[in-house]
C-alpha cells in the first residue's frame, strides 16, 4: 500500500509543482485585480467540477463496484460494466456542458454575487465558457483513470494530468514574451483549458485503448441508477476542500482582489492536501475494500492505522511550515509582475489561517475510505453540507468584522466541521480502529512536527535576508534551505524517536512502482 501510495503522491507532487509555477505565472500576467478575480472564478467552477470527478471522488465509488462484477461475474462483465458507465458519465457530462453554457450568467452570479452589476460579471462569464469543453472531457478521463488504479496501475494515471499544467504553462511563456493585454490573455489561457483536457484523454486512449471499458454505451438500468446513487453524493463529498473555498469566493466576491488572494493562498494548501489527500482516497480505497470483501479484520486496522499515520505524519509539518513561512513563500512565489508587495501581504495573512484547516483536511481524505469502501457515501456527503455550511455563515460574519483572513479562518472552521462529523459517525457506526503501532507512533509524530515548526517560526524571525527588502535571489536560496533544513529535521526526529528510519524510507521509496505501467 505505501509504495502505490508513493506513486501517487509522486505524481501528484509532480503536478502540484508544476501547477505552482502556473499560477505564478497566472500571478504575473493578471495580477490580482478585477481581471484576475473573472478568470480565477471561472477557473473555480472549472476546478470544482474536476475534483468532483476526480482526486479520488468518482474513483472511490467506482473501485469497489467494478472489483465486486469482476470477483462474482467475471472480467468480461467488468469491462461491460466500465463501458456502461463510461458512456453514461461522457452523455451526462456533454449535456451539462451544454446547460452550464447557457446558464452562465446565473451560475457566475451565484458563485460570486458581488460581480453583479459590475464588468467583471461579463469577463467572469466569457472565461468560463472557453473552460466549459474540458468539463466534457473531464467525464471519460477520469473513469478511465478510476478503472486503472482498480487493476492497480496507478502510474499512468498519476502522471497524465500533468500535460494539464504543461500546456497552460507553455501558453502563458509565449504570452508573457508578447506582452498580452491582460484581458486578452485571460480568454487566451481560458481556451487553452479546454484543449488540455483533450490531450488528457488522447494520452489515456493511447496508452491504454479502449479494452478496459467495451462496449461503450449508454444505459440507466438498475446496476448503472444503484451506481450513480452511490457516486453523486461520494463525488460531492470528495471535493469538500473545493467546495469550502467556493464557499468563501461567494463572501469574497463583494471585496476588490479577495477573490484572488484567497486562490493563490489556497494553492499553497493543495500542494500538501493533494500529495497526502489524492493518494488517500487513491490507495486506500482498493486496500480497504478488499479488506471487507475477505472479511479480514487485521489488515482492515492495519490499512486505517498506515493511511492515519501518513496523513497526521505528512500534513501537521507542512501546516506548521506554511504557518511559519507564509509571507516569504507567497513572495518568492507571486510577487511578480502585476502581482504587488500589498497583494503578497494579503495572501499571506489569508494563508495562515487556511493552513490551520489542513490537517482536518487530511482527516477527511483518510477517513472518508473507511466510509466508501463499505459503499456508504451519504455519511461523507452530509459532512461535506455541514461543512459548508458553517464555512457560509462563519464566513459572513467573520468576514465583516476581519476582512479575507476572517473569510479564511472560516474555511479553515468549516474544514474540521466536516472532519469532527465524520469521525463521530465512523465512531458510532462502525468504530474506528489503530493498531499497537500507531498509538506508539502518532504522540512522536506531533512531538516532532510540532519541533520543526517551533524551530522554522525562529529561523524566520531572524533571517534578515527573508524580508521584504531582501534580494530576490538571496530570498529564494535561503527559504530553501529553510524548507530543506526543516525536512531533514523533522526526519532526523523521526528517526530518534522510533517513528521510522532513513534507511525504511529510502528502502520504500527505491521500490519499482513503475512495474504497473508496464504491465
Amino acid at each position: 500500500m505505501i509504495r502505490s501510495f508513493l506513486t501517487v503522491s509522486t505524481g501528484t507532487l509532480a503536478s502540484r509543482l508544476l501547477g505552482f509555477a502556473r499560477d505564478s505565472m497566472i500571478a504575473a500576467l493578471l495580477g490580482a485585480g478585477p481581471i484576475a478575480d473573472a478568470f480565477l472564478v471561472a477557473f473555480q467552477l472549472v476546478n470544482v467540477v474536476r475534483r468532483l470527478l476526480s482526486e479520488g471522488a468518482l474513483n472511490a465509488a467506482l473501485v469497489p463496484v467494478w472489483l465486486r462484477v469482476r470477483e462474482a461475474e467475471g472480467l468480461a462483465a467488468a469491462a461491460a460494466f466500465a463501458g456502461r458507465v463510461l458512456g453514461t458519465v461522457s452523455a451526462a457530462l456533454i449535456a451539462a456542458t451544454a446547460l452550464i453554457g447557457l446558464m452562465m450568467p446565473f451560475v457566475i452570479t451565484a458563485l460570486a454575487p458581488g460581480f453583479a452589476g459590475q464588468p467583471t460579471l461579463q469577463l467572469a462569464v466569457d472565461n468560463a465558457r472557453l473552460m466549459l469543453p474540458y468539463l466534457a472531457f473531464a467525464g471519460p478521463v477520469t473513469v478511465m483513470m478510476a478503472l486503472l488504479n482498480a487493476q492497480g496501475r496507478f502510474v499512468l494515471t498519476a502522471f497524465s494530468p500533468l500535460l494539464f499544467n504543461i500546456a497552460l504553462i507553455a501558453v502563458m511563456i509565449a504570452m508573457l514574451g508578447w506582452r498580452q493585454d491582460p484581458a486578452a490573455a485571460a480568454l487566451i489561457l481560458a481556451a487553452t483549458v479546454g484543449v488540455a483536457g483533450l490531450l488528457q484523454l488522447l494520452i489515456l486512449i493511447l496508452r491504454r485503448g479502449s479494452d478496459i471499458a467495451t462496449p461503450l454505451r449508454v444505459a440507466f438500468d438498475p446496476q448503472m441508477r444503484g451506481f450513480l446513487g452511490r457516486a453523486i453524493p461520494g463525488m460531492i463529498a470528495g471535493a469538500g476542500p473545493q467546495l469550502l473555498v467556493v464557499a468563501g469566493a461567494i463572501v469574497a466576491s463583494s471585496s476588490p482582489s479577495a477573490v484572488s488572494w484567497l486562490y493563490f493562498a489556497n494553492r499553497l494548501i493543495e500542494l500538501p492536501l493533494g500529495i497526502v489527500g489524492v493518494a488517500m482516497g487513491t490507495v486506500l480505497v482498493p486496500e480497504l475494500t478488499r479488506a471487507l470483501r475477505s472479511d479480514d479484520r487485521t489488515s482492515m486496522i492495519s490499512a486505517e492505522s498506515r493511511g492515519l499515520e501518513l496523513a497526521v505524519g505528512l500534513a501537521l509539518p507542512a501546516t506548521l511550515g506554511l504557518i511559519a513561512l507564509s509571507e516569504p513563500i507567497v513572495r518568492m512565489l507571486f510577487e511578480h509582475g502585476a502581482f504587488t508587495a500589498s497583494d503578497t501581504l494579503a495572501t499571506a495573512h489569508a494563508l495562515m489561517w487556511l493552513s490551520l484547516g489542513l490537517p482536518a483536511h487530511v482527516l477527511v481524505k483518510a477517513l472518508s475510505p473507511a466510509f466508501f469502501a463499505r459503499d456508504d457515501t451519504l455519511t461523507p456527503l452530509l459532512a461535506t453540507l455541514k461543512g459548508f455550511a458553517v464555512a457560509i455563515v462563519l464566513a459572513v460574519i467573520l468576514g465583516q468584522i476581519f476582512g479575507v483572513g476572517g473569510i479564511a479562518a472560516s474555511i479553515a472552521l468549516g474544514a474540521w466541521g466536516n472532519a469532527l462529523a465524520l469521525i463521530r459517525s465512523g465512531a458510532t457506526t462502525f468504530g474506528f480502529s489503530i493498531d499497537t503501532a500507531a498509538r506508539r507512533r502518532l504522540p512522536r509524530i506531533v512531538a516532532s512536527a510540532l519541533a520543526m515548526g517551533g524551530a522554522l517560526w525562529l529561523a524566520a524571525r531572524f533571517v534578515p535576508a527573508l524580508a521584504a527588502n531582501g534580494h530576490g535571489l538571496a530570498q529564494a536560496v535561503l527559504l530553501g534551505l529553510l524548507i530543506g533544513g526543516g525536512i531533514a529535521l523533522y526526519g532526523l526526529l523521526l528517526d530518534l524517536l522510533g517513528v521510522v528510519s532513513w534507511r525504511q524510507a529510502i528502502r520504500l521509496a527505491g521500490q519499482n512502482p513503475a512495474r504497473d505501467l508496464r504491465d
